[in-house]
């Protein structure tokens, strides 16, 4: 664009922006104001993209365009009103707390600031000056608003007339007084669920009374089922649920096939884990001279699950599927799950098919979105698909004759669908993970890595295809939709991890104001195979955003992906579910103006509630594999491991051992020598014998405690338990 064309356009978008009535609106928005038709709006981006380098302009966190003066001045006024704010406490086991405030960074509470507050609390807070260091904002608690959490699962502690339940959830800091009456026959040392009835205060401990008894906390499973019910995920569907899903047939119905693209015939086959039983997805492939024609095929749950039905608002309630250690708590009851909408070998389906035209280079030159049936031939596995494609198993490759060509076409399709993905910019975080074994008795046994194979990556390659193909189409067509979104991170916080990367040596290039996928692309390549891959990894990981539910088509930083959706799993994550009932209506004809303002009015609930959802699942999760890992460590006291150091702090350093496990070694328990912590180089440095911890090192350890309630493991350094040894041997002999 010709240097005078640029500033006439730029002093006319500046303009709209400072007129009065004007709201922050997106791009797209402004364009229409412009009346500029859709081939003509690229010509508005660089436009606005010199406004914003020049400091005139500026945009919020939803890609909204406003005069830099204007939002300035709302900033200030916003400032003047959040001298009081709003938001929920979360507490800590020492008794402070933080609140936590949509939109803004955490702000901390000290203990005498929290005015009796309770974790979950919706309070209201006075921001007082910047913590030490001026890292993070202080308040107090001037009004507790509403107690949120009405229950609370922990352990039963009896007296002779009355009783304590002591909180699994630490961050609720005050044990709980049960009185005689309230105690429903519960026993020393029964896991429980207290409904709180008095909140306390400073001279008096909250009061409860037991509502459930989930069993002795030695009974298998009664540890797992603590965690489940302490983040409120429910266990159990209620009857009209049940009622409704077995009202459904087991079969497809003649009245279905109607309308449908009939793809029976064609070689499709789901690859999953061996013991998978939801299968809601399947993939098929042929090839010519031009190409690829690559199928992704999804279970169609809604033919069965009707948008307001018991099964629906269940559904949506739950969110996604939970997957604990020895069990999944379903979003849908088997009999639909492991049923009518899993793809199960040999049996006609329902699904919703993305069939993807793509180029010789990986590209995607055409697709059609359609409703069809399917019948799936093969129901493979990871690993004999892995050994099929490595031609290390003769029986297989004699077994699967017919599909082995299809199995290596797959491969090669999904290596240039990963390099294209890669070339645009975006960051592979490959973590170690692994697996818990457990026996009958819920007693861990082993903990065995989680492999990442070729069969794994195709299938990921695959449906993040069909994710961004379905996104964009729906974007590009303005309509109501559910998106995956993953903003940029926090420029403060990613400076805080760049100079922590230059410290390590790592090369870190930054040409712009935000870092970009590409610049996290190359610190991700440059670490790859270093000792301390894995731990930066995971402080990349951290500075970033949290992925989540949005209406709005924000792009996904971490995939470089303009658009992005969740469209492959419908029968483990409602927002798949809820998508799919929008593109059927559309591909049917069906999604009028009413229509779409019906969707519009309903979908930012369910974003919202979607994200709820998908985080307090992952928190259990979490705190399930923690509790796991530290038991299985308590069957190792005294043992001896080769681990790497992955993480540094004032207090001691985390040591990660190759089977995923992680413990501390505390500070003080390093013999000999004061150590001096050095955050920028993320290192403990002693002041006598010079000798360093840093990040990536390896260390031999002992496990020295395991403690399952905390969920923690602390760890030794081998080396200084044998001077301390040797220690202890001479002054026996003196």
């Amino acid at each position: 664009m010709k240097r005078e064309k640029l500033e006439k356009r730029k002093k006319v978008v500046l303009s709209l922006l400072l007129h009065p009535q004007y709201k922050p609106m997106r791009a797209k928005e402004i364009a229409m104001i412009f009346e500029l038709p859709k081939g003509r709006r690229k010509e508005l981006y660089p436009v606005l993209d010199a406004l914003v380098e020049e400091g005139k302009i500026v945009t919020d966190r939803r890609g909204r365009y406003e005069a830099a003066e204007r939002a300035k001045s709302k900033k200030k006024e916003k400032d003047k009103k959040n001298a009081y704010i709003e938001g929920i406490f979360v507490g800590h086991p020492k008794g402070f707390g933080f609140v936590e405030i949509e939109g803004q960074e955490d702000v901390y509470i000290s203990e005498e600031d929290t005015k009796q507050a309770v974790h979950q609390d919706r309070v209201r807070i006075r921001l007082k000056e910047k913590a030490s260091g001026g890292r993070r904002m202080q308040g107090e608690v001037v009004k507790i608003l509403e107690h949120t959490l009405t229950e609370v699962v922990g352990t039963f502690e009896k007296s002779k007339k009355y009783g304590f339940v002591i909180p699994d959830n630490l961050k609720f800091s005050k044990d709980i007084f049960i009185p005689q009456e309230n105690t429903n026959g519960a026993r020393h040392g029964d896991k429980v669920v207290v409904q709180l009835v008095h909140y306390g205060s400073k001279k008096k401990s909250p009061e409860g009374k037991i509502t459930e008894i989930l069993g002795n906390i030695r009974e298998p499973g009664v540890d797992i089922l603590a965690v489940v019910k302490s983040h409120g995920i429910p266990t159990e569907f209620p009857p009209k649920v049940q009622k409704q899903a077995w009202r459904i047939p087991d079969h497809v119905l003649g009245g279905d096939y109607a309308g449908r693209l009939d793809l029976r015939s064609w070689t499709i086959v789901t690859i999953d884990g061996e013991d998978a039983k939801d299968l809601d997805d399947g993939v098929s492939l042929t090839w010519d001279e031009e190409g690829y024609h690559l199928g992704v095929h999804i279970a169609d749950v809604t033919n069965y699950v009707q948008e307001g039905s018991a099964l629906d608002v269940e559904a949506q309630k739950r969110g996604t599927s939970v997957y604990l250690a020895d069990r999944v708590i379903p979003m849908l009851p088997p009999r639909l799950s492991n049923g009518i909408c899993s793809l199960n070998q040999g049996q006609e389906r329902l699904a919703l098919s993305c069939l993807m035209d793509l180029d010789k280079n990986g590209k995607v030159i055409h697709h059609r979105i359609a409703e069809t049936v399917i019948q799936v031939k093969e129901r493979m596995n990871y690993s004999d698909v892995r050994d099929i494609l490595a031609g290390d198993s003769p029986e297989l490759l004699e077994r699967y004759e017919e599909l082995v060509p299809m199995f290596q076409k797959m491969e090669k399709l999904s290596g240039l669908i990963r390099k294209e993905r890669k070339r645009r910019g975006a960051v592979d975080f490959d973590f170690p993970e692994s697996k818990i074994l457990l026996s009958r008795s819920g007693r861990p046994i082993d903990i065995v890595p989680h492999e990442t194979n070729t069969a794994t990556r195709l299938i990921e390659d695959f449906m993040l295809l069909a994710n961004e193909t379905v996104a964009k189409e729906f974007c590009c067509r303005e309509l109501p939709f559910v998106y995956r979104t993953h903003d940029r991170p926090d420029s403060e916080k990613m400076e805080v991890l760049l100079t922590l990367l230059r410290s390590q040596k790592i090369p870190v290039q930054k040409a712009h104001a935000e870092v970009t996928p590409g610049e996290v692309q190359k610190i991700m390549k440059y670490i790859q195979g270093s000792p301390k891959e894995a731990q930066i990894s995971r402080m990349i990981l951290r500075s970033m955003k949290q992925a989540q539910y949005t209406t709005q088509c924000s792009g996904h930083f971490g995939l470089a992906a303009e658009y992005y959706c969740h469209f492959t799993s419908p029968i483990r994550r409602y927002p798949d579910l809820q998508i799919h009932r929008i593109i059927k209506e559309h591909l049917r004809g069906r999604l009028s103006q009413e229509r779409q303002q019906h969707y519009r009015r309903i979908l930012d609930e369910v974003a919202r509630q979607s994200s709820v959802t998908e985080r307090r699942a992952e928190e259990a999760e979490r705190e399930v594999e923690k509790m796991k890992k530290a038991e299985y460590m308590s069957y190792h006291i005294g043992e001896i491991y080769q681990g790497v150091i992955s993480g540094v702090t004032g207090w001691g350093f985390y040591v990660e051992l190759p089977n995923t496990v992680e413990g501390l070694v505390h500070v003080n328990s390093l013999r000999r020598d004061y150590f001096v912590y050095d955050s920028q180089k993320q290192e403990l440095v002693g002041e006598l014998t010079k000798k360093t911890y840093a990040l990536g090192d390896r260390v031999t350890v002992r496990v020295a405690d395991a403690d399952c309630v905390m969920k923690t493991v602390d760890f030794v350094v081998q080396s200084d338990r044998d001077d301390e040894d040797e220690s202890t041997k001479e002054r026996d002999r003196i």
